[in-house]
């Protein structure tokens, strides 16, 4: 029973499951590289050595906090990718939705499913205050941040890639959300194409989601065959301006193509129904929800009964009450069910009165002696 309800999750779940990360609204059409005013809800700044964060009169207490540690957050990119991107990064943070909109760059408002949005090209960030709150909050700012760094090392990046190494440098790639999307891609044959992914991106949230799932598994699929050193000179390549798919060729001996086609071949071993029946680590993982889904529908059972059990009590005494008036109504004894245990039904028999006491006589006094 809870390996069947787990594949109807798996399959049925498009953007229900709690998602790791909100996605980056990165790739949807990015303003024009014109310099563009202040905006005016804009009450005050705060700026480290390499970033410059802006904030409203309502969310100084966040930009004050990111401030606190968003260079250690830069320098932790710069070990894994080998190298800085220039200039200063700007980060523009707004509390709640109408704020976040103002906050956007004329021409580049985010979608209504972002709660953060980089502008790669103008080196800028857009950020809700509110998403910063959960645990997830430093996981969005990092993977929007890697959106930056991308943007300022070339603007040739098709966007499966974007969106794949971002997530494999923030490690989102690890979590039930992905597979179960990959799971339904995979068994529904509906995993995309990479040159489909290279410009645009899909509409239906359900297809979004495949879309960054793939992404990152094919990411961490070609970091994990070719290593780290192929990934690093990929990046320096296009970074001098190589054309993505012969900077592809050189860095991993091998085409686009091919290791698509390669990495397609093990989906249906990695996210297909095998691994269902045999990996206990994913049945651990469900399992707590298992329980708590079985709990509440064992309360609201016992529930039920106990409702079902009053009323059919309330039914029998309401039937016990009018038989009991209408044999009073024609003078015959209640039926024996209306009549309590502890009273004794009427003897027919006439009782006998007890003897009066026959009349005391007068006792003579006693003697007293003089």
């Amino acid at each position: 029973m809870r390996l069947l309800l787990l594949l109807s999750l798996l399959l049925a779940a498009p953007l229900t499951w709690a998602q790791a990360t909100p996605p980056s609204a990165h790739g949807m059409g990015e303003p024009a590289l014109v310099p563009t005013p202040v905006p005016a809800l804009v009450s005050g700044k705060v700026e480290t050595q390499r970033f410059r964060i802006l904030y409203t009169a309502k969310s100084e207490g966040t930009a004050r906090e990111l401030a606190k540690g968003i260079e250690n957050v830069r320098d932790s990119f710069v070990r894994v990718l080998g190298r800085d991107w220039p200039g200063t990064t700007e980060i523009r943070v707004g509390v709640n939705r109408a704020e976040f909109e103002a906050l956007a760059l004329p021409g580049g408002a985010p979608p209504k499913w972002a709660v953060a949005l980089a502008y790669p090209g103008h080196g800028i960030i857009l950020l809700n205050a509110l998403s910063q709150s959960g645990p997830e909050g430093p996981v969005t700012l990092r993977h929007e941040l890697a959106h930056v760094a991308l943007g300022q090392f070339s603007d040739t990046w098709p966007r499966w890639f974007q969106e794949g190494l971002a997530q494999h440098l923030t490690g989102e790639r690890v979590n039930l959300t992905h597979y179960a999307a990959l799971f339904r891609a995979v068994t529904q044959e509906k995993v995309f194409h990479f040159e489909d992914l290279a410009d645009g991106w899909p509409d239906m949230p359900s297809d979004v989601e495949v879309a960054y799932a793939q992404s990152a598994d094919f990411v961490a699929w070609l970091s994990g065959r070719h290593g780290p050193m192929a990934m690093d000179q990929l990046l320096e390549l296009v970074s001098q301006r190589e054309p993505f798919e012969r900077a592809f060729g050189k860095a991993f001996r091998s085409s686009l193509t091919v290791e698509e086609n390669a990495w397609r071949e093990g989906l249906a071993t990695r996210f297909g129904w095998l691994p269902l029946t045999t990996s206990m680590q994913l049945v651990w993982l469900v399992a707590p929800g298992i329980c708590v889904i079985a709990y509440v529908r064992r309360r609201r059972q016992l529930a039920a009964r106990l409702e079902a059990m009053a009323a059919e009590e309330a039914a029998e005494d309401a039937a016990l009450r009018v038989l009991a008036a209408e044999a009073a109504q024609q003078g015959l004894p209640p039926p024996p069910e209306a009549v309590p245990e502890w009273v004794e039904p009427p003897s027919e028999e006439p009782r006998e009165l007890p003897e009066p006491e026959a009349a005391l006589e007068p006792r003579p006094s006693k003697p007293t002696l003089h």
